[in-house]
């Protein structure tokens, strides 16, 4: 394992508000300290307004708790990100994706298991991932099945984690336990 580049901050370097923040976002993940966040809490401001963006997006989206945990899942998956598929695997746990679908999800979406809906959404996400787009072919087969507002979530949710694998990797935040 590497040395993280900035560790996790206490009270002194997170603020009162951030180091809060930290202690019940670690709580809710079912660890004692959720080093990701106790790590970006020390940029104070962009933490906050962080935590806004990303509580829109999961688990305040239009996709399903569900269906965002699968989106986040391939992502760190793809990214072989440990940090962020420990987490929501944990996450996951809660809403459904239990270890058969962890297993189709390593597969992708090409395993025989997803309904159309669901290997429509992986698609995607891997279109996304791996290229940076999603061509007008599964496009098409994304709009059969989730709305406007949906598909324009799905690219943000998608880049934020992506944005999130890279940080998690750049700044090497240890993974939680």
């Amino acid at each position: 394992m590497m040395t993280p580049r900035i560790e996790p901050g206490g009270l002194k370097e997170l603020g009162l508000v951030n180091w809060l923040l930290c202690r019940v976002l670690s709580r809710a993940a079912g660890v004692r300290d959720a080093r990701l966040f106790s790590t970006l809490g020390r940029q104070r401001g962009l933490f906050r307004a962080w935590l806004r963006f990303a509580g829109r997006l999961m688990p305040g989206g239009t996709l399903s708790r569900h269906e965002a945990e699968l989106v986040i899942l391939r992502v760190a998956h793809l990214r072989q990100c440990a940090y962020e598929f420990d987490h929501h695997l944990r996450l996951g746990r809660r809403v459904g994706v239990g270890p058969e679908l962890v297993e189709r999800l390593v597969a992708g979406p090409t395993d025989p298991g997803w309904s159309d809906r669901h290997r429509a959404l992986l698609t995607a996400v891997d279109a996304l991932v791996t290229t940076k787009n999603i061509g007008d072919p599964e496009w098409a087969a994304l709009s059969s099945h989730y709305t406007e507002p949906q598909r324009i979530e799905l690219c943000m949710l998608v880049g934020h984690y992506e944005l999130l694998a890279t940080t998690i990797a750049t700044l090497r935040i240890d993974r939680d336990f």
